[in-house]
């Protein structure tokens, strides 16, 4: 699972608000909200990034979009809509290495971000 922060929470080492879970997917609040609702969606494999995920991983990356879709129409935000972000590396904003969907939600989103 990787020895990240996320892979902690995975791991039930490091305590985290857990919101969603399946067998691959664990989604918990962000700890830094940049919305009213603001939930990380993890694989639990450890995959650093994006970047580095290969054929194999397609279907797992699927199913962590799948997961963060289904707990947005569980709360009630899909109708009015939600944001999700995959921040890649260190000049995409990343700063832990465990590839991660941000869900955002519960006020309208401008673009470019702030």
């Amino acid at each position: 699972m990787g020895d990240t922060i996320f892979g902690k929470i995975i791991r039930r080492e490091v305590p985290a608000d857990i919101v969603y879970e399946n067998d691959e997917v664990l989604g918990f609040r962000d700890l830094n909200p940049q919305a009213p609702v603001h939930v990380l969606f993890v694989p639990k494999k450890a995959l650093p990034t994006l970047d580095e995920a290969g054929p194999e991983d397609a279907e797992l990356l699927g199913k962590v979009l799948l997961a963060a879709a289904d707990y947005a129409r569980q709360q009630g935000l899909a109708e009015q809509g939600y944001r999700t972000v995959i921040n890649c590396n260190e000049h995409g904003g990343q700063t832990v290495f465990h590839l991660h969907v941000h869900l955002l939600a519960g006020r309208r989103m401008s673009w470019p971000p702030g």
